[in-house]
């Protein structure tokens, strides 16, 4: 079977719990698509060009990702694109509640998809984008929390924020 999912989220930025979510998928699934999320609610840190070309640097060891941006209904890209599930990254008990009722809304929307959640490793249950904001704008040490190599240009957009 070629079956081939999406890992959605703003990235705002990437860490290194999105890399582990992507990186699990991608041995799960013949085919990965990353979808950056435009989210008119959220005021980001990076536009969404500079949070693709992060993703395409932490995942070009990954041969069957790719990276999309996209705005809209998730329901409706994967169907217009043949996305077989969403896969998500579950942290903790809070994160199953809301990762739950958006998994039976796309469910509604769009009757072939289904959703599967993937827990964090224990290093990384904490761990969100916010948390990585709040830490480096107050010059706090982000090193732990991202991937190596984009580790200095998170810091610099960050740093007095």
């Amino acid at each position: 079977m070629n079956k081939t999912v999406i890992c959605p989220g703003s990235f705002d930025p990437v860490t290194l719990g999105h890399l582990d979510v992507i990186t699990r998928a991608s041995k799960l699934f013949d085919r990965v698509i990353v979808g950056v999320l435009v989210n008119s609610s959220k005021k980001p840190i990076f536009s969404i060009d500079e949070r693709i070309e992060l993703l395409k640097e932490v995942t070009e060891h990954l041969n069957n990702v790719e990276i999309v941006g996209f705005n809209g209904l998730l329901a409706q890209y994967c169907e217009e694109h043949g996305v077989d599930a969403i896969v998500k990254g579950l942290r903790a008990v809070t994160d199953f509640e809301y990762e739950f009722q958006m998994a039976l809304t796309n469910k509604k929307l769009n009757p072939n998809l289904e959703t599967l959640f993937l827990t964090a490793e224990a290093d990384s249950m904490y761990l969100s984008s916010s948390m990585v904001r709040e830490i480096a704008s107050m010059g706090g040490d982000i090193s732990n929390f991202v991937p190596a190599c984009i580790h200095d240009r998170i810091v610099e957009r960050l740093k007095n924020k």
